[in-house]
């Protein structure tokens, strides 16, 4: 699935109105199984200027299911079956510094995993492995999504760390402070264990986190109404929209395995012998690991 020559196939994981994009041609919702679950929806396939897509709605159509009690792992399998190479996470978050304002988005490169109740790895015992995560996301495609982002001239920081919490209540005072403190940008509840999983899938994976309000540190937080919450909310969106179709195009043509080694990340992570390794394991593994299982 990720071998030199696999044609590149972007899936997109974000709010239920992400894929209401302009242009998507040859469209169909299908429905795909996981061993690890219920993905949070079917998935929705298509064509952007031939370029392959596949959309995830990651709550579900109209907003189901809520951060902690989303099946990260099914969703990760699920666009890896489908063939996807490439995954763009769009996410609404908080900002934790007063130069991201509401409306701003963050190409995020570092994450600090929070949360306390959510699986974070398709191996377990009878199958171990460990990959790195020193560089969670991948550059290539941080490099495309800020070319896009420029030449929409939407407002946005290259770099940043995304701080995941489990949700679903937002931070106290004092939690936010100390995020604050620990020099952290943004705070969101999904995209952790989210981009791990996509590494351990062999996936390239980059978020682009799109601020709505200022975390509950900042002085004016607490007059925000819901109105201009729901109104940057929709502003967001569209620019998500129109960020997934620009950036899509520069994305199609990949012939070798992706430069950041995102593709080869299980190469040397399985440590569990061939001889000890759980028959059941390696089959549920089928689609994340298949490439080095069947070597």
């Amino acid at each position: 699935m990720s071998e030199p020559g696999t044609p590149t196939v972007i899936g997109v994981i974000g709010g239920s109105g992400i894929y209401d994009i302009e242009g998507l041609e040859n469209t169909r919702w299908e429905k795909v199984s996981s061993p690890f679950g219920e993905p949070s929806d079917a998935l929705l396939m298509g064509e952007l200027d031939g370029q392959k897509m596949v959309f995830l709605p990651r709550h579900g159509r109209g907003h189901r299911i809520p951060p902690a009690e989303l099946n990260f792992r099914a969703n990760i399998d699920a666009l890896k079956r489908v063939g996807v190479t490439e995954i763009i996470s769009v996410s609404a978050c908080g900002s934790l510094k007063a130069e991201l304002p509401p409306g701003h988005f963050v190409i995020a490169d570092q994450f600090i995993d929070r949360t306390i109740d959510r699986a974070k790895s398709f191996f377990s015992t009878g199958l171990v492995a460990h990959v790195g995560l020193g560089h969670p996301v991948c550059g290539r495609l941080g490099d495309a999504l800020e070319v896009a982002i420029k030449q929409l001239d939407i407002p946005y920081q290259r770099g940043g760390t995304y701080l995941a919490m489990e949700g679903p209540q937002f931070s106290t005072l004092a939690e936010s402070e100390l995020y604050r403190s620990w020099g952290c940008d943004v705070i969101g509840m999904t995209n952790m264990p989210e981009a791990k999983l996509a590494r351990e899938a062999e996936m390239c994976y980059a978020t682009v986190a799109m601020v709505t309000d200022f975390d509950c540190w900042h002085p004016d937080h607490d007059h925000v109404s819901v109105d201009a919450i729901i109104k940057v909310l929709l502003d967001n969106a569209d620019k998500g929209r129109s960020l997934v179709k620009q950036v899509a195009p520069s994305l199609s043509g990949r012939t070798d395995r992706c430069s950041s080694g995102c593709h080869t990340a299980l190469e040397c992570a399985i440590i569990t012998a061939p001889e000890a390794r759980d028959p059941a394991m390696v089959e549920k593994l089928d689609a994340v690991a298949g490439r080095v299982l069947k070597g």
